[in-house]
């Protein structure tokens, strides 16, 4: 059966898909893991931890040694390959993109992918797919989480922010258009939000640069929470813990640099979803936000 964009879904069989949860997701963005869960509890999929993954290597690693850029993402692809999961969900962005290129990588080389199963101490051949946060709920289906759904998000006007690295290089991330992606705008707007149309979609937040360089990010999180509200939103849906940190936890330090008086709520879209849903607020880590909810 097929969902609103197209996805096949498995109607009366749970859904499994193989979790890579990064850095990111066990540690300062741990709301995020929880809102997941929780959200696909109520749909009744499995997501399975890799057992004995370990850091891809983002940000730092391609600055220092390429071998070593390869060998770490394709480690956890290996896992996948040895432990059956044909899709591995990666919700950070950052990670899907960096399991994604040593995906490619190997797929083009059949000496790279002796080369890697030699270092990394496991057979691989790269043919596991990987899955953002937007394309998981994608291939689950739209019917299937409506059916969950028990009420309407009228009152919510979101900006969908999908960052820098959601949909770029648009030659190796090919499911939304790189520059005006809508993929998560259709989402939130069946769930009965209104999302609003903005300039700053893709910009970039600074990312990890958050701690090498405050000064930059929080100029970066001013343009685009003032352009969001310039638009009419009255909040911002993102799908990547770092854009998260530095629009959540950074609101207020923007406030006091700049004299603004922004209070924009920073949801994941696990959290619209699971809203619709019903699902309770601390349950989706919502009280775990430094910017207040509704």
């Amino acid at each position: 059966m097929r969902g609103l964009f197209g996805e096949i879904y498995h109607k009366g069989n749970a859904m499994k898909f193989g979790y890579y949860p990064g850095c990111a997701l066990h540690g300062s963005s741990n709301d995020y893991e929880d809102s997941l869960r929780a959200v696909l509890k109520r749909l009744d999929v499995q997501m399975e931890e890799l057992d004995d993954w370990l850091c891809c290597g983002a940000t730092a690693a391609h600055a220092l040694n390429y071998q070593l850029s390869v060998a770490l993402p394709t480690r956890n692809l290996a896992i996948a390959e040895r432990d059956g999961y044909g899709e591995v969900l990666a919700p950070c962005p950052l990670c899907s993109m960096e399991l994604i290129k040593s995906k490619k990588k190997l797929s083009e080389s059949k000496e790279l992918r002796a080369k890697m199963s030699e270092i990394v101490e496991l057979s691989v051949t790269g043919s596991t797919e990987i899955l953002n946060l937007i394309q998981l709920f994608h291939e689950i289906g739209m019917e299937q989480i409506l059916a969950k759904a028990t009420g309407k998000l009228e009152s919510l006007r979101p900006a969908c922010y999908y960052g820098c690295l959601m949909t770029r290089p648009g030659k190796l991330l090919d499911f939304d258009d790189a520059e005006q992606p809508s993929s998560m705008d259709k989402m939130v707007e069946a769930l009965g939000a209104v999302p609003v149309e903005w300039n700053c979609k893709t910009e970039c937040c600074g990312a990890g640069t958050t701690m090498s360089d405050p000064d930059t990010v929080l100029e970066l999180a001013r343009r685009i929470l003032q352009n969001a509200v310039d638009h009419g939103a009255n909040c911002i849906v993102v799908a990547c813990p770092m854009c998260h940190v530095n629009l959540d936890m950074k609101q207020s330090a923007v406030n006091e640099r700049y004299g603004t008086d922004f209070a924009v709520p920073i949801y994941y879209l696990s959290d619209l979803i699971g809203l619709s849903m019903d699902i309770g607020r601390k349950e989706l880590a919502l009280d775990r936000h430094f910017v207040k909810v509704p």
